[in-house]
């Protein structure tokens, strides 16, 4: 069975915008390596229209950095799925849309043969985490107070309380720190 695995960037204050914060090459080599071991992303409609046309126009800039060019050629290159009611289309061969079920669609997902599959955003990993349907955890905190902002699982109940087990951390240069946590 694939693992579920939710990554996202974070600040200290548990805000998920990301305006506050600028990755640097270490940061984005970290997500780099993250994504070459999957090959499905999951996204809703909002975080994908943010991935989308910007890691691809990136892919292609000649004069981007090689950390963006490497993060942007891994995001390019895996198979997505867009869980949304208002697209119509999608231009990127390598996307579909879904419209049915999360949970059936997720459960179905994990069942295929394959690598990891990323989930990204805010409304889809706070529900798959109700459902109880994520993995592993990523979290990449940053060393800002951003002060407002989305914050995950606004607006959700869990069953029961979630205790993960930390798994690996590392700390960059910059301050951001990466957390990696299992459900035991």
């Amino acid at each position: 069975m694939r693992n579920v695995i939710f990554a996202i960037n974070i600040t200290l204050d548990g805000c998920l915008d990301h305006t506050p914060i600028n990755p640097d090459d270490e940061v984005l080599e970290y997500f780099t390596h993250l994504t070459r071991e999957a090959d499905l992303q999951v996204f809703g409609r909002k975080t994908y229209q943010l991935m989308v046309p910007y890691w691809p126009e990136v892919a292609k800039d000649q004069s981007a950095s090689k950390a963006d060019k490497e993060f942007a050629q891994a995001f390019v290159s895996l198979n997505k799925v867009v869980f949304s009611r208002s697209l119509d289309n999608i231009e990127d061969k390598n996307t579909r849309i879904v419209r049915t079920n999360l949970r059936d669609e997720m459960l179905r997902l994990k069942q295929e043969p394959g690598k990891n599959i990323l989930v990204g955003g805010v409304d889809i990993p706070s529900q798959l985490i109700e459902l109880g349907l994520v993995d592993e955890f990523r979290f990449a905190v940053w060393p800002v107070i951003a002060g407002e902002g989305r914050r995950l699982l606004d607006g959700v109940s869990l069953q029961e309380k979630l205790q993960l087990k930390l798994v690996d951390s590392k700390i960059f240069k910059s301050g951001c720190v990466a957390l990696r946590y299992l459900k035991p």
